[in-house]
């Protein structure tokens, strides 16, 4: 198994796992609506459900819309992820863990629109003086994790690439030629 499959593997075995196990938490634990303080004014539990996309886009669609949207959605998504991962070198570690995490995302609220026709979302962020960042969940951390792995190594590529020796900005000779023989 190449070090690219593992690093997958392991992302996405912890990232879905993880987010079922959540929100079955949530389901559980909360109704509908509940807000648990964790750090008061800042950090809280909730139990609120999003029949949209990220901070709710298409939440008033009709279901039939959302459902078959949101399906096509993740299907694009996950033949997309399935082909970067293809064209990754073998030992491409970070790039193979930003898709395992996209990857159990993505499935994750797949999931949650297959049984409940909406997203569970429970982690509810305020900040400063009364704004508060939309609820979201642990797929949704891992996409945005994924994602930003992605774009560091995107980054850092972009810099490797800038620093390598181009051969037109130095004085060598592109061809040396063969030595002389005595």
């Amino acid at each position: 198994m190449t070090p690219k499959m593992k690093v997958f593997l392991v992302a996405l075995a912890a990232s879905l796992p993880l987010d079922i196990a959540t929100k079955h938490w949530v389901v559980a634990t909360l109704a509908y609506g509940d807000r648990i303080p964790v750090v008061e004014g800042f950090f809280y539990l909730t139990h609120v459900r999003n029949p949209g996309a990220a901070f709710s886009m298409f939440a008033t669609a009709p279901e039939p819309f959302r459902r078959w949207f949101f399906l096509i959605a993740t299907s694009i998504a996950l033949v997309l992820i399935v082909s970067f991962f293809r064209q990754l070198a073998p030992r491409d570690r970070l790039s193979g863990t930003a898709l395992g995490l996209i990857l159990g995302g993505a499935l994750g609220n797949l999931l949650d629109r297959i049984r409940f026709g909406e997203v569970i979302d429970f982690l509810h962020f305020r900040l400063g003086t009364g704004y508060s960042w939309p609820d979201f969940n642990i797929a949704d951390s891992a996409i945005v994790i994924g994602v930003g792995l992605l774009i560091l190594e995107l980054i850092a590529s972009e810099g490797a690439q800038r620093g390598a020796p181009s051969g037109s900005d130095d004085d060598s000779d592109p061809m040396p030629q063969p030595e002389a023989q005595a």
